[in-house]
């Protein structure tokens, strides 16, 4: 697949082939199972809590998070906070609000982490394990980051179970899903030298495809020093 985004971004084939990789490396693979407990990652994407009603409603844990304040991405899509929308649609799905905690502070991955640990510690919960639902690009660094600032609990993911074809047709704006993809890795390579994250093995034609997408420009997204 090709095409080009609103500025006429013209996408080719190799570029393509490049994002699929790297879309397919951030994606964790795990096959949900039950657990103690579910956190609902806040961002753009209001997926994330209809695969998060559609995980409660199978059974797979009693109770969910659901974390992210606002964001300059987020703001006009999400007025009240990506954890109150999340919580609002949720709720409109059928999941009753007694099994819904809310973090409506968290600005970053770290954040989400953490402070809905707090949430959950506050309800008297002290998980072993824990399923987050993220936008299916996030799996690998939210995974990442939990393993980092919360290591005694078991860390499983999950997505909105997507074709990469689907998620950008979902997105509409083909440079900006693929800046996303180079972004993320990006953080993913650079987060352990900070400190925000294990280190994750990044296959070698992974690390190529993110290289050529960096010279021919997907940088949208990318953190600066």
């Amino acid at each position: 697949m090709t095409g080009t985004t609103d500025n006429q971004r013209v996408i080719t084939e190799q570029q393509w082939k490049a994002a699929q990789l790297i879309w397919n490396h951030h994606q964790m693979h795990h096959t949900p199972r039950p657990v103690d407990a579910a956190i609902g990652l806040g961002s753009h994407d209001l997926g994330v809590a209809a695969v998060t009603a559609d995980l409660y409603r199978a059974g797979l844990f009693p109770t969910m998070v659901f974390t992210g304040g606002n964001s300059p991405t987020t703001a006009t899509r999400f007025p009240r906070g990506e954890a109150v929308h999340y919580r609002e649609h949720a709720l409109a799905l059928g999941v009753p609000d007694s099994a819904i905690l809310l973090e409506p502070n968290a600005a970053n991955t770290g954040q989400n982490v953490t402070l809905s640990r707090q949430v959950l510690a506050d309800a008297g919960i002290n998980p072993a394990t824990v399923l987050l639902v993220s936008k299916p690009y996030m799996e690998r660094r939210s995974y990442a980051t939990a393993r980092k600032l919360w290591p005694e609990v078991e860390v499983l993911c999950a997505s909105e179970p997507m074709e990469f074809d689907d998620y950008v047709k979902s997105i509409g704006d083909e440079k900006l899903v693929l800046d996303m993809l180079v972004g993320d890795l990006q953080r993913l390579i650079e987060y352990p030298k900070l400190g925000f994250a294990i280190e994750q093995d990044v296959p070698k034609d992974v690390h190529a495809a993110y290289e050529s997408l960096l010279t021919a420009g997907f940088t949208g997204r990318l953190i600066t020093s």
